[in-house]
Protein backbone atom coordinates (compact mmCIF):
# COMPACT_ATOMS: atom_id res chain seq x y z
CA UNK A 1 0.00 0.00 0.00
CA UNK A 2 1.17 3.78 -0.71
CA UNK A 3 0.04 7.08 0.21
CA UNK A 4 0.09 9.98 -2.80
CA UNK A 5 -1.93 13.29 -2.06
CA UNK A 6 -4.62 11.92 0.09
CA UNK A 7 -5.48 8.84 -1.56
CA UNK A 8 -4.40 4.97 -0.39
CA UNK A 9 -2.85 3.43 -3.65
CA UNK A 10 -2.26 -0.33 -4.23
CA UNK A 11 -3.85 -1.59 -1.32
CA UNK A 12 -4.23 -5.57 -1.02
CA UNK A 13 -7.17 -7.06 0.24
CA UNK A 14 -8.17 -10.54 1.05
CA UNK A 15 -11.56 -11.72 0.70
CA UNK A 16 -12.09 -15.39 2.32
CA UNK A 17 -15.03 -15.84 0.75
CA UNK A 18 -14.78 -14.37 -2.39
CA UNK A 19 -17.48 -15.98 -3.74
CA UNK A 20 -20.28 -14.65 -1.62
CA UNK A 21 -23.43 -13.13 -3.55
CA UNK A 22 -24.08 -10.99 -0.79
CA UNK A 23 -21.87 -9.06 1.04
CA UNK A 24 -19.13 -9.39 -2.06
CA UNK A 25 -21.53 -6.96 -4.30
CA UNK A 26 -22.11 -4.76 -0.97
CA UNK A 27 -18.50 -4.80 -0.91
CA UNK A 28 -17.74 -4.45 -4.50
CA UNK A 29 -20.19 -1.70 -5.25
CA UNK A 30 -18.78 0.70 -2.33
CA UNK A 31 -15.22 0.37 -2.98
CA UNK A 32 -16.33 1.01 -6.83
CA UNK A 33 -18.05 4.48 -5.72
CA UNK A 34 -14.82 5.65 -4.13
CA UNK A 35 -11.93 7.33 -5.95
CA UNK A 36 -9.60 7.74 -2.79
CA UNK A 37 -8.79 4.04 -2.62
CA UNK A 38 -7.42 1.28 -5.14
CA UNK A 39 -5.55 -1.48 -5.57
CA UNK A 40 -6.31 -5.12 -5.88
CA UNK A 41 -9.46 -7.64 -4.02
CA UNK A 42 -7.76 -11.33 -4.10
CA UNK A 43 -11.43 -13.83 -3.83
CA UNK A 44 -10.72 -17.03 -2.03
CA UNK A 45 -13.11 -19.52 -1.84
CA UNK A 46 -14.44 -23.10 -1.72
CA UNK A 47 -16.56 -22.45 -4.59
CA UNK A 48 -14.55 -21.52 -7.05
CA UNK A 49 -16.66 -20.90 -9.48
CA UNK A 50 -18.30 -18.16 -7.50
CA UNK A 51 -15.13 -16.52 -7.10
CA UNK A 52 -14.26 -16.58 -10.65
CA UNK A 53 -17.70 -15.20 -11.27
CA UNK A 54 -16.99 -12.55 -8.78
CA UNK A 55 -13.61 -11.72 -10.13
CA UNK A 56 -15.56 -11.49 -13.80
CA UNK A 57 -18.06 -8.74 -11.87
CA UNK A 58 -15.23 -7.22 -9.86
CA UNK A 59 -13.38 -6.25 -13.22
CA UNK A 60 -16.11 -5.48 -15.52
CA UNK A 61 -17.11 -2.88 -12.53
CA UNK A 62 -13.41 -1.58 -13.31
CA UNK A 63 -13.92 -0.52 -17.16
CA UNK A 64 -16.91 1.36 -16.56
CA UNK A 65 -16.63 4.99 -17.26
CA UNK A 66 -18.88 5.85 -14.37
CA UNK A 67 -16.98 4.28 -11.49
CA UNK A 68 -14.43 6.25 -9.80
CA UNK A 69 -13.15 3.38 -7.74
CA UNK A 70 -10.47 0.88 -9.87
CA UNK A 71 -9.87 -1.99 -8.33
CA UNK A 72 -8.27 -4.97 -10.41
CA UNK A 73 -9.60 -8.69 -8.99
CA UNK A 74 -8.31 -12.02 -8.92
CA UNK A 75 -9.22 -15.47 -7.59
CA UNK A 76 -6.50 -17.14 -6.15
CA UNK A 77 -6.47 -21.22 -5.72
CA UNK A 78 -5.28 -21.46 -1.81
CA UNK A 79 -5.60 -19.20 1.33
CA UNK A 80 -1.78 -18.73 1.63
CA UNK A 81 -1.96 -17.08 -2.16
CA UNK A 82 -4.87 -14.80 -1.09
CA UNK A 83 -3.25 -13.63 2.32
CA UNK A 84 0.31 -13.15 1.53
CA UNK A 85 0.86 -9.51 1.19
CA UNK A 86 -2.63 -8.50 2.41
CA UNK A 87 -2.77 -5.17 3.95
CA UNK A 88 -6.68 -6.53 4.83
CA UNK A 89 -8.43 -9.48 5.44
CA UNK A 90 -12.23 -9.69 4.85
CA UNK A 91 -14.23 -12.73 5.99
CA UNK A 92 -18.01 -13.91 4.70
CA UNK A 93 -18.46 -17.19 4.54
CA UNK A 94 -21.19 -19.67 4.82
CA UNK A 95 -20.50 -22.69 7.46
CA UNK A 96 -21.43 -25.42 4.81
CA UNK A 97 -24.87 -24.95 3.43
CA UNK A 98 -28.21 -23.64 3.90
CA UNK A 99 -29.04 -27.77 4.42
CA UNK A 100 -27.25 -27.90 7.78
CA UNK A 101 -28.58 -24.23 8.63
CA UNK A 102 -32.25 -25.72 8.00
CA UNK A 103 -31.25 -28.07 11.00
CA UNK A 104 -29.83 -24.97 13.27
CA UNK A 105 -33.24 -23.08 12.78
CA UNK A 106 -36.09 -26.25 12.14
CA UNK A 107 -35.13 -29.29 14.37
CA UNK A 108 -35.41 -27.26 17.74
CA UNK A 109 -38.77 -26.62 16.61
CA UNK A 110 -40.26 -30.53 17.67
CA UNK A 111 -39.60 -29.50 21.12
CA UNK A 112 -41.64 -26.28 20.44
CA UNK A 113 -38.32 -24.00 20.52
CA UNK A 114 -38.57 -21.14 17.83
CA UNK A 115 -35.78 -19.16 16.24
CA UNK A 116 -36.27 -16.09 13.97
CA UNK A 117 -32.42 -15.79 12.63
CA UNK A 118 -30.91 -19.08 14.21
CA UNK A 119 -27.33 -18.13 13.65
CA UNK A 120 -26.05 -15.98 16.95
CA UNK A 121 -27.77 -17.49 20.01
CA UNK A 122 -29.85 -20.12 20.56
CA UNK A 123 -28.96 -23.48 19.69
CA UNK A 124 -29.34 -22.96 15.84
CA UNK A 125 -26.20 -20.35 16.37
CA UNK A 126 -24.52 -22.54 19.55
CA UNK A 127 -24.33 -25.77 16.78
CA UNK A 128 -23.62 -23.35 13.47
CA UNK A 129 -20.72 -22.03 15.99
CA UNK A 130 -19.24 -25.69 16.68
CA UNK A 131 -19.22 -25.38 12.40
CA UNK A 132 -17.88 -22.25 11.78
CA UNK A 133 -15.31 -22.14 14.67
CA UNK A 134 -12.46 -24.43 13.16
CA UNK A 135 -12.44 -22.64 10.62
CA UNK A 136 -11.89 -19.28 11.74
CA UNK A 137 -8.99 -20.97 13.51
CA UNK A 138 -7.58 -22.10 10.73
CA UNK A 139 -8.06 -18.35 8.76
CA UNK A 140 -6.42 -17.04 12.21
CA UNK A 141 -3.26 -19.47 12.28
CA UNK A 142 -3.02 -18.74 8.22
CA UNK A 143 -2.90 -15.28 9.35
CA UNK A 144 -0.69 -15.00 12.06
CA UNK A 145 1.77 -16.76 9.40
CA UNK A 146 1.21 -14.85 6.40
CA UNK A 147 -0.29 -11.73 7.02
CA UNK A 148 0.13 -10.59 10.74
CA UNK A 149 -0.28 -7.12 10.31
CA UNK A 150 -3.14 -6.95 8.27
CA UNK A 151 -6.36 -5.77 9.60
CA UNK A 152 -9.47 -8.37 9.63
CA UNK A 153 -12.89 -7.23 9.46
CA UNK A 154 -15.28 -10.68 9.79
CA UNK A 155 -18.96 -10.24 8.87
CA UNK A 156 -19.77 -13.60 9.62
CA UNK A 157 -22.16 -14.79 12.26
CA UNK A 158 -22.02 -16.14 14.95
CA UNK A 159 -20.22 -12.52 15.19
CA UNK A 160 -18.71 -12.62 18.48
CA UNK A 161 -17.90 -16.48 18.59
CA UNK A 162 -15.94 -15.95 15.36
CA UNK A 163 -14.49 -12.88 16.64
CA UNK A 164 -13.31 -14.28 19.78
CA UNK A 165 -11.83 -17.16 17.86
CA UNK A 166 -9.46 -15.56 16.16
CA UNK A 167 -7.64 -14.29 18.92
CA UNK A 168 -7.60 -17.31 20.64
CA UNK A 169 -5.41 -18.83 18.13
CA UNK A 170 -3.45 -15.42 17.45
CA UNK A 171 -3.97 -12.80 20.04
CA UNK A 172 -1.72 -10.05 18.69
CA UNK A 173 -4.55 -10.19 15.60
CA UNK A 174 -5.68 -6.91 14.72
CA UNK A 175 -9.25 -8.43 14.15
CA UNK A 176 -12.93 -6.68 14.04
CA UNK A 177 -16.32 -7.44 13.68
CA UNK A 178 -18.40 -5.63 11.25
CA UNK A 179 -22.36 -5.07 12.07
CA UNK A 180 -24.96 -2.91 10.72
CA UNK A 181 -28.16 -3.52 13.40
CA UNK A 182 -26.49 -0.55 15.25
CA UNK A 183 -27.35 1.59 12.12
CA UNK A 184 -30.80 0.32 11.83
CA UNK A 185 -31.81 1.53 14.59
CA UNK A 186 -30.66 4.86 14.30
CA UNK A 187 -32.38 5.28 10.99
CA UNK A 188 -35.35 4.39 13.32
CA UNK A 189 -34.67 6.83 16.04
CA UNK A 190 -34.17 9.42 13.34
CA UNK A 191 -37.60 8.70 11.65
CA UNK A 192 -39.25 8.77 15.15
CA UNK A 193 -37.62 12.71 15.67
CA UNK A 194 -38.32 13.65 12.33
CA UNK A 195 -42.16 12.63 13.65
CA UNK A 196 -42.36 13.70 17.18
CA UNK A 197 -39.66 17.21 16.28
CA UNK A 198 -41.53 18.20 13.53
CA UNK A 199 -37.70 18.42 12.14
CA UNK A 200 -35.67 16.62 9.12
CA UNK A 201 -34.92 14.86 7.12
CA UNK A 202 -32.18 13.88 10.08
CA UNK A 203 -29.43 11.48 8.76
CA UNK A 204 -29.26 8.52 10.87
CA UNK A 205 -25.35 9.30 11.51
CA UNK A 206 -26.41 12.85 13.20
CA UNK A 207 -27.82 10.31 16.04
CA UNK A 208 -25.03 10.51 18.78
CA UNK A 209 -25.17 7.23 20.58
CA UNK A 210 -23.34 5.37 23.27
CA UNK A 211 -23.33 1.87 22.37
CA UNK A 212 -22.47 -0.97 24.80
CA UNK A 213 -23.79 -4.66 24.91
CA UNK A 214 -22.86 -8.34 22.82
CA UNK A 215 -23.37 -8.18 18.96
CA UNK A 216 -26.98 -8.57 18.22
CA UNK A 217 -27.88 -7.74 21.26
CA UNK A 218 -26.90 -4.07 21.51
CA UNK A 219 -28.19 -1.65 23.72
CA UNK A 220 -27.83 2.83 24.05
CA UNK A 221 -28.21 4.66 27.41
CA UNK A 222 -27.75 7.81 25.22
CA UNK A 223 -29.11 9.04 22.17
CA UNK A 224 -28.71 12.36 20.96
CA UNK A 225 -29.35 14.58 17.86
CA UNK A 226 -28.02 17.92 17.86
CA UNK A 227 -28.14 18.53 21.42
CA UNK A 228 -31.50 17.21 22.35
CA UNK A 229 -32.03 14.54 24.43
CA UNK A 230 -33.75 11.46 22.85
CA UNK A 231 -34.96 9.49 25.60
CA UNK A 232 -37.67 11.47 26.27
CA UNK A 233 -38.75 11.44 22.73
CA UNK A 234 -38.73 7.91 22.33
CA UNK A 235 -40.50 7.31 25.49
CA UNK A 236 -43.63 9.75 24.70
CA UNK A 237 -43.26 7.55 21.21
CA UNK A 238 -43.45 4.12 22.69
CA UNK A 239 -46.42 5.38 25.13
CA UNK A 240 -48.27 6.43 22.47
CA UNK A 241 -47.27 3.53 19.46
CA UNK A 242 -46.59 0.50 21.66
CA UNK A 243 -49.58 -1.37 20.23
CA UNK A 244 -49.46 -1.00 16.41
CA UNK A 245 -45.02 -0.25 17.08
CA UNK A 246 -43.54 1.69 14.23
CA UNK A 247 -43.75 0.97 10.51
CA UNK A 248 -41.05 2.15 8.23
CA UNK A 249 -41.73 3.42 5.13
CA UNK A 250 -42.41 1.08 2.14
CA UNK A 251 -40.92 -1.64 4.69
CA UNK A 252 -44.48 -3.11 6.50
CA UNK A 253 -43.73 -6.40 8.67
CA UNK A 254 -45.78 -8.93 7.07
CA UNK A 255 -44.28 -8.31 3.36
CA UNK A 256 -40.81 -8.19 4.50
CA UNK A 257 -38.68 -11.05 5.26
CA UNK A 258 -36.32 -8.90 7.60
CA UNK A 259 -38.66 -6.50 8.93
CA UNK A 260 -40.52 -5.82 11.70
CA UNK A 261 -42.97 -3.40 13.71
CA UNK A 262 -40.15 -2.67 16.55
CA UNK A 263 -42.32 -3.93 19.22
CA UNK A 264 -39.80 -5.68 20.85
CA UNK A 265 -37.56 -2.91 21.24
CA UNK A 266 -40.67 -0.67 23.09
CA UNK A 267 -41.32 -3.55 25.47
CA UNK A 268 -37.39 -4.19 26.08
CA UNK A 269 -37.35 -0.01 27.16
CA UNK A 270 -40.29 -0.32 29.01
CA UNK A 271 -38.91 -3.13 30.69
CA UNK A 272 -35.45 -1.93 31.03
CA UNK A 273 -35.16 1.95 30.38
CA UNK A 274 -33.03 1.26 27.72
CA UNK A 275 -33.26 1.54 23.71
CA UNK A 276 -32.31 -2.14 22.49
CA UNK A 277 -30.07 -1.57 19.04
CA UNK A 278 -30.93 -4.46 17.05
CA UNK A 279 -33.36 -5.63 14.68
CA UNK A 280 -36.37 -7.49 16.76
CA UNK A 281 -35.63 -10.58 15.14
CA UNK A 282 -32.24 -10.91 17.50
CA UNK A 283 -33.17 -9.52 20.16
CA UNK A 284 -36.46 -12.19 20.66
CA UNK A 285 -33.46 -14.74 20.22
CA UNK A 286 -31.55 -13.73 23.45
CA UNK A 287 -34.97 -13.31 25.85
CA UNK A 288 -36.50 -16.11 27.66
CA UNK A 289 -38.76 -17.93 25.32
CA UNK A 290 -41.95 -17.82 26.42
CA UNK A 291 -41.48 -13.93 26.05
CA UNK A 292 -41.60 -13.29 22.12
CA UNK A 293 -40.85 -17.19 20.63
CA UNK A 294 -43.34 -19.04 22.28
CA UNK A 295 -45.01 -20.16 18.91
CA UNK A 296 -45.49 -18.61 15.63
CA UNK A 297 -48.66 -17.06 16.65
CA UNK A 298 -46.91 -15.30 19.65
CA UNK A 299 -44.41 -14.02 16.88
CA UNK A 300 -47.30 -12.28 15.02
CA UNK A 301 -48.36 -10.44 18.14
CA UNK A 302 -44.84 -8.59 18.34
CA UNK A 303 -45.00 -8.22 14.34
CA UNK A 304 -42.16 -9.43 13.48
CA UNK A 305 -41.02 -12.73 11.57
CA UNK A 306 -39.56 -16.13 11.66
CA UNK A 307 -37.37 -16.62 8.92
CA UNK A 308 -37.47 -19.89 7.17
CA UNK A 309 -34.63 -21.71 5.65
CA UNK A 310 -36.87 -22.42 2.64
CA UNK A 311 -37.02 -18.69 2.10
CA UNK A 312 -32.73 -18.54 2.08
CA UNK A 313 -32.58 -21.43 -0.06
CA UNK A 314 -35.14 -19.81 -2.79
CA UNK A 315 -32.97 -16.76 -2.29
CA UNK A 316 -29.93 -17.88 -3.12
CA UNK A 317 -31.45 -19.51 -6.63
CA UNK A 318 -32.58 -15.47 -7.04
CA UNK A 319 -29.09 -14.21 -6.27
CA UNK A 320 -27.53 -17.30 -8.31
CA UNK A 321 -29.51 -16.11 -11.75
CA UNK A 322 -28.53 -12.36 -10.30
CA UNK A 323 -25.18 -13.56 -10.61
CA UNK A 324 -25.60 -14.81 -13.88
CA UNK A 325 -26.88 -12.06 -15.40
CA UNK A 326 -24.13 -9.38 -14.28
CA UNK A 327 -21.41 -11.94 -15.28
CA UNK A 328 -22.87 -11.56 -18.91
CA UNK A 329 -23.32 -7.89 -18.82
CA UNK A 330 -27.11 -8.44 -18.76
CA UNK A 331 -27.24 -6.49 -15.43
CA UNK A 332 -25.07 -3.84 -14.17
CA UNK A 333 -24.27 -3.52 -10.30
CA UNK A 334 -25.64 -0.18 -9.96
CA UNK A 335 -24.01 2.59 -8.22
CA UNK A 336 -25.50 3.55 -5.15
CA UNK A 337 -24.81 3.57 -1.35
CA UNK A 338 -25.08 0.34 1.02
CA UNK A 339 -25.31 2.13 3.70
CA UNK A 340 -22.08 -0.19 5.23
CA UNK A 341 -19.26 1.35 6.73
CA UNK A 342 -16.26 -1.46 5.49
CA UNK A 343 -15.42 1.09 3.15
CA UNK A 344 -15.23 3.96 5.57
CA UNK A 345 -13.43 1.41 8.16
CA UNK A 346 -10.68 0.56 5.60
CA UNK A 347 -10.01 4.55 4.57
CA UNK A 348 -10.16 5.31 8.05
CA UNK A 349 -7.33 2.67 8.93
CA UNK A 350 -5.69 4.12 6.15
CA UNK A 351 -5.29 6.97 7.20
CA UNK A 352 -7.68 9.04 4.91
CA UNK A 353 -10.55 9.47 7.81
CA UNK A 354 -10.82 9.66 11.41
CA UNK A 355 -14.23 7.34 12.42
CA UNK A 356 -16.31 6.50 15.05
CA UNK A 357 -18.42 3.46 14.57
CA UNK A 358 -19.76 0.43 16.72
CA UNK A 359 -17.04 -2.56 16.33
CA UNK A 360 -16.93 -6.32 17.93
CA UNK A 361 -13.75 -6.35 19.87
CA UNK A 362 -12.05 -8.28 23.17
CA UNK A 363 -13.32 -6.50 26.15
CA UNK A 364 -9.43 -6.22 27.02
CA UNK A 365 -9.88 -2.14 27.91
CA UNK A 366 -12.75 -2.35 29.73
CA UNK A 367 -14.75 -0.93 26.89
CA UNK A 368 -18.14 -2.62 29.15
CA UNK A 369 -16.79 -2.19 32.89
CA UNK A 370 -19.07 -4.82 34.45
CA UNK A 371 -18.58 -7.30 31.65
CA UNK A 372 -15.52 -9.90 31.79
CA UNK A 373 -12.26 -8.86 29.45
CA UNK A 374 -12.35 -12.10 27.76
CA UNK A 375 -15.79 -11.10 26.28
CA UNK A 376 -16.19 -9.94 22.62
CA UNK A 377 -18.21 -7.21 23.31
CA UNK A 378 -19.76 -4.50 20.95
CA UNK A 379 -19.36 -0.71 21.60
CA UNK A 380 -17.90 2.49 19.61
CA UNK A 381 -14.33 3.34 18.84
CA UNK A 382 -12.32 5.82 16.90
CA UNK A 383 -11.20 4.21 13.91
CA UNK A 384 -7.86 6.34 12.68
CA UNK A 385 -4.25 5.01 10.55
CA UNK A 386 -3.79 1.79 11.72
CA UNK A 387 -5.46 2.13 15.11
CA UNK A 388 -8.98 1.24 16.63
CA UNK A 389 -9.35 2.74 20.23
CA UNK A 390 -12.08 1.38 22.04
CA UNK A 391 -14.86 3.99 23.97
CA UNK A 392 -15.37 3.35 26.99
CA UNK A 393 -19.03 2.83 27.10
CA UNK A 394 -19.48 2.59 31.00
CA UNK A 395 -21.33 -0.37 33.22
CA UNK A 396 -24.65 -2.08 31.85
CA UNK A 397 -27.27 -1.97 34.26
CA UNK A 398 -26.92 -5.19 36.30
CA UNK A 399 -30.77 -6.35 34.96
CA UNK A 400 -29.50 -6.03 31.41
CA UNK A 401 -25.93 -7.38 32.29
CA UNK A 402 -28.27 -10.65 33.94
CA UNK A 403 -29.51 -11.01 30.25
CA UNK A 404 -26.13 -10.86 28.89
CA UNK A 405 -24.13 -13.30 31.24
CA UNK A 406 -26.03 -16.71 30.18
CA UNK A 407 -24.79 -15.92 26.30
CA UNK A 408 -20.84 -15.37 27.80
CA UNK A 409 -21.40 -18.35 29.62
CA UNK A 410 -22.23 -20.27 26.81
CA UNK A 411 -19.41 -18.69 24.54
CA UNK A 412 -17.12 -20.06 26.83
CA UNK A 413 -18.52 -23.61 26.82
CA UNK A 414 -18.73 -23.57 22.91
CA UNK A 415 -15.15 -22.36 22.82
CA UNK A 416 -14.59 -24.96 25.15
CA UNK A 417 -16.11 -27.44 23.06
CA UNK A 418 -14.41 -26.28 19.86
CA UNK A 419 -10.89 -26.37 21.09
CA UNK A 420 -11.46 -29.85 22.96
CA UNK A 421 -14.04 -32.96 22.35
CA UNK A 422 -15.66 -31.42 19.41
CA UNK A 423 -18.42 -34.46 20.09
CA UNK A 424 -18.95 -33.07 23.54
CA UNK A 425 -22.34 -33.73 23.75
CA UNK A 426 -22.32 -32.87 27.36
CA UNK A 427 -20.83 -29.38 27.82
CA UNK A 428 -23.28 -28.54 24.61
CA UNK A 429 -26.14 -29.70 26.41
CA UNK A 430 -25.37 -27.71 29.62
CA UNK A 431 -25.17 -24.63 27.18
CA UNK A 432 -28.71 -25.51 25.28
CA UNK A 433 -30.06 -25.72 28.97
CA UNK A 434 -28.43 -22.36 30.30
CA UNK A 435 -29.76 -21.02 26.88
CA UNK A 436 -32.96 -18.67 27.36
CA UNK A 437 -34.92 -20.28 24.63
CA UNK A 438 -34.60 -23.56 25.87
CA UNK A 439 -34.11 -23.04 29.74
CA UNK A 440 -36.88 -24.29 31.69
CA UNK A 441 -39.05 -25.27 28.14
CA UNK A 442 -38.01 -29.10 27.83
CA UNK A 443 -36.51 -31.81 30.01
CA UNK A 444 -32.41 -32.64 29.98
CA UNK A 445 -33.27 -35.89 28.39
CA UNK A 446 -35.18 -34.28 25.47
CA UNK A 447 -32.56 -31.46 24.96
CA UNK A 448 -29.48 -33.81 25.25
CA UNK A 449 -31.32 -35.84 22.71
CA UNK A 450 -31.78 -32.34 20.97
CA UNK A 451 -28.20 -32.08 20.78
CA UNK A 452 -27.12 -35.14 19.17
CA UNK A 453 -29.51 -35.30 16.34
CA UNK A 454 -27.97 -31.35 15.50
CA UNK A 455 -24.25 -32.52 16.07
CA UNK A 456 -24.84 -35.80 13.89
CA UNK A 457 -26.45 -33.76 11.34
CA UNK A 458 -24.36 -30.84 10.55
CA UNK A 459 -21.21 -31.29 12.24
CA UNK A 460 -20.51 -33.94 9.33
Amino acid sequence: MRYQEDRAEDIRIAFIGGGSRGWAWTFMTDLAMDSRVSGTICLYDIDMEAAKANEIIGNRLKQRQDVPGKWDYTVKATLQEALEGADFVVISILPKTFDEMETDVHLPERLGIYQSVGDTAGPGGMIRALRTLPMFMEFGEAIRKYCPQAWVINYTNPMSLCVKSLYQVFPGIKAFGCCHEVFGTQKVLAAIAERELGCGPIDRRDILVNVLGINHFTWFDYAGYKGIDLFPVYRRYVETHYEEGFEEKDNHWMNSTFACAHRVKMDLFRRYGLIAAAGDRHLAEFMPGELYLKDPQTVADWKFGLTTVAWRKEDLQRRKARSRRLVSGEEEIKLEPTGEEGILLIKALCGLERVVSNVNIPNRGGQIANLPPDAVVETNAVFERDAIRPVLAGSVPDPVRQLILPHLENHNRIMQVTLGDNRDVETVTEAFMNDPLVKGRATREDVQALVRDMMSATLG
